[in-house]
């Protein structure tokens, strides 16, 4: 039997302020346990938050960058739950009275546009984190986390598929790339996405029993489990059996989820205004200055891409996935650098190289004028296609500019034809079977001859020029 996925996503977005949401204590991912901490983001009897004005305004500008309204009265909440990692016993959340509400984000999945609702953008503390590697028997807190802004962004349960969910994180995550209000490391867990799926017949416009899956990792992660989710929600009801409302976990090793806790409702939490803290008025003026604070976004760039250098909406959309990928790209348009061999180089061998290093491209040190002066090696005859490819290599691993790595290397692509004339004959006198092959007609012996010519030559022989004077010297080898 066919049922219709149903999928909503929440983001966690760690805020990468200096200090945490209601004191003053840093927010540096990395220090040493419990050394960031305070008898405010502890909980401590007697003590008052202070709302971080800086998170404030990140948070508006993360909610206008997706067309949220922003509210003009915000408060915050108090969410009951324990956990040995929230030590107050609750957390400060916002719950009817959000940040933002009403925004969406246009994706493009199975070669289709579709627009995602977000239903609210809403501002909370972090809870600490459980350390269990220390010892068998024990598990040990570290509050350093305590307190951290957290932007929570709610979607709609627009998502149709996991390939849609994942488009829509891809997204989001490049916005806010651009933004510079987070680091969207997934692993130091700057960004955390809990997924909710249900299933019902295709047409009903009532939904199923919704199952939320935490732990997951990486947008492959979240792929992967909704995936096997819908698979094994699919099974169970064609089976009669009933969906349980629950929360489940995502065995990443095990490629399944299991059940970790029936699912909580708002009922739950006895959410209450929070008493320390009093409802915010927000100054459209305010709003205003973060709006013009708003940098040029991905889809904007991309239509710009497309428009002003006429590249494919695929290449438009790898190149503006990251920012750090767009100024490359436009800084070495700045450079002289042809716009589509450009972007070639940086949506092949460049990501190749990132990709096998497992690095972002904000941590490697590629200047845009060298992938400029790369191009021009190759457009005026100093270096070979292959040479590029090689000098490349060598650039990105010696962090040095490409002109001079063929100066000290003496890479320079072999042009004159006094130098290739001794190459052409000491390669036809050494391979006579293939020089009679080619004379009879068979196409590939010529392949052979170039091969061996070039590594002769050690990859330095202009390869047009190599091949017209190895045909013209067949030419008249007598028949």
């Amino acid at each position: 039997m066919s049922y219709e996925p149903v999928i909503g996503l929440e983001v966690h977005l760690q805020l990468s302020t200096s200090t945490k949401l209601f004191c003053g204590c840093l927010a540096k991912y990395g220090a040493a346990p419990n050394s960031q901490t305070c008898p405010v983001c502890l909980g401590l009897p007697g003590v008052l938050p202070v709302l971080n004005e800086r998170v404030m305004e990140w948070g508006i500008r993360v909610a206008l960058a997706v067309d949220c309204q922003i509210a003009q009265t915000m408060k915050f909440d108090r969410k009951q739950y324990f956990y040995p990692d929230l030590p107050k016993n609750y957390q400060i959340s916002q719950y009817d009275r959000p940040l933002a509400q009403r925004g969406h984000l246009d994706i493009v999945a199975d070669h289709a546009p579709k627009r995602i609702g977000i239903t609210r953008i809403h501002l909370e503390e972090d809870a600490g984190k459980l350390l269990h590697e220390a010892s068998q028997t024990e598990s040990y807190v570290d509050f350093n986390r305590t307190g951290v802004p957290l932007l929570e962004i709610v979607s709609e349960p627009d998502l149709r598929s996991p390939e849609e969910a994942y488009q829509y994180l891809i997204e989001l995550k490049a916005i806010i790339e651009y933004l510079a209000v987070s680091t969207c490391n997934m692993e130091e867990g700057s960004l955390r996405c809990d997924t909710n799926v249900s299933l019902r017949r295709p047409g009903a416009s009532q939904f199923g029993a919704k199952v939320e899956v935490k732990n997951l990792n990486s947008f492959k992660a979240v792929k992967q489990a909704l995936a096997y989710e819908i698979q094994r929600q699919a099974v169970a009801l064609d089976q009669g059996q009933r969906i349980r409302q629950e929360t489940r976990l995502w065995d990443a090793r095990a490629l399944r989820t299991e059940p970790m806790r029936s699912k909580e409702g708002a009922a739950d939490y006895r959410y209450f205004p929070e008493p320390d803290l009093v409802p915010f008025v927000i100054d459209r003026a305010l709003i205003a200055r973060m709006k013009a604070t708003l940098p040029e976004l991905p889809a904007e760039r991309r239509r710009r891409y497309q428009d002003a250098y006429q590249l494919s909406a695929y290449d438009a959309q790898v190149l503006t996935q990251h920012a750090a990928l767009g100024e490359l790209f436009e800084g070495a348009l700045r450079c002289g650098a042809p716009p589509k061999p450009a972007a070639n180089w940086i949506m092949g061998d460049y990501l190749a190289h990132l990709n096998a290093k497992n690095r972002e491209p904000e941590s490697e040190k590629l200047r845009p004028e060298w992938l400029a002066h790369l191009i021009q090696l190759v457009d005026d005859g100093t270096i070979s296609g292959k040479m590029a490819k090689d000098l490349f290599v060598q650039t990105l691993e010696r962090g040095e500019d490409p002109r001079r790595l063929v100066e000290e290397g003496g890479l320079k692509q072999i042009v004159d034809a006094a130098a290739l004339e001794p190459i052409a004959d000491e390669v036809l006198r050494k391979n006579q079977r293939s020089v009679e092959d080619y004379l009879k007609g068979k196409t590939t012996a010529f392949t052979h001859l170039m091969g061996q010519a070039m590594k002769l030559s050690k990859g330095k022989a202009n390869p047009q020029q190599m091949a017209a004077l190895l045909k013209r010297k067949l030419e008249q080898v007598p028949s």
